[in-house]
């Protein structure tokens, strides 16, 4: 409860309150009942406040929907989903889990962790598997491990799989989460692995400390010179759109679909993250 009452300050865009790895077996019952309890009685203020279940076939994850759906947290993370059906019954036991708790329908959304050669091969079925699945999350580290790689800084090891879950990611309109960082002394590393990953075209990364948050929202937040520029091409675009001009010149750059789609993405991080 103190970590969960820590993170609350954080001004963070997502708190995981986490039933799988970080718990020891024997402490399974007391953190279901602590997540439960910050459920219910913590402002979490801006923060979304999802739950990462124990996997599908855990044996684990029925006492966990059943003990955190009750409190109504806005999201569930599926760890280790290896294909659509993982995520069918997920959204199939938090459909029940609304109903019988008067909940509006499809208010607690899904999100799935990416961390298997399997689920890589499955990618197709299951970023289409369900309407309330809404992100996907790439677990590099479990990922590695699963395909025999050896972890490195440079991660090209895992680029693979990294590119094909932001790929899957934009065709079925889902966000992308990006790796985690392990090292947690070293910020300019995770500067550039944050930098690389909102290049690549994930829609933010995941940190396991306080001291990642400031590193990793700068990263992934356009500078002030990125948002007028990305604005005054989409006031040339909307001039040269009602004169009946489809590409044009602008700032000595031909302009076409892709460049203003481009520009359009950086208004909208600008707008989620509160600068525009």
């Amino acid at each position: 409860m103190r970590k969960i009452r820590k993170a609350t300050t954080l001004n963070v865009d997502c708190i995981c309150m986490d039933l799988e790895d970080a718990v020891a077996p024997s402490s399974k019952e007391l953190a279901r009942e602590t997540i439960s309890e910050a459920l219910n009685q913590l402002d979490f203020k801006r923060s979304e406040r999802l739950v990462r279940i124990n996997p599908v076939d855990s044996g684990l994850e029925i006492a966990d929907l059943e003990t955190v759906l009750p409190a109504k947290p806005d999201g569930i993370v599926i760890p280790k989903v290896g294909h659509a059906d993982h995520v069918h019954w997920v959204s199939q036991y938090i459909s029940k889990a609304e109903s019988e708790n008067n909940f509006p329908e499809s208010s607690i959304r899904l999100m799935v962790i990416i961390e298997s050669a399997k689920a890589i091969i499955n990618l197709y079925e299951i970023a289409s598997s369900d309407p309330r699945l809404e992100v996907l999350i790439f677990g590099a580290d479990d990922f590695a491990a699963d395909i025999g790689a050896t972890r490195s800084e440079s991660a090209k090891e895992v680029l693979f799989a990294r590119s094909a879950i932001v790929t899957y990611a934009a065709a079925f309109n889902l966000q992308a989460i990006d790796l985690v960082n392990i090292n947690l002394k070293d910020i300019q590393g995770l500067k550039d692995e944050a930098r690389e990953g909102a290049r690549m075209g994930y829609s933010g990364k995941q940190v396991i400390h306080p001291h990642q948050v400031d590193p990793v929202q700068e990263t992934f937040t356009p500078s002030s010179e990125s948002i007028d520029h990305a604005q005054r091409l989409m006031d040339a675009y909307k001039t040269h759109q009602e004169a009946g001009m489809g590409v044009f010149v602008f700032e000595d750059k031909m302009i076409d679909a892709p460049t203003i789609k481009a520009a359009q993405r950086v208004l909208s991080l600008a707008q989620a993250a509160g600068t525009r």
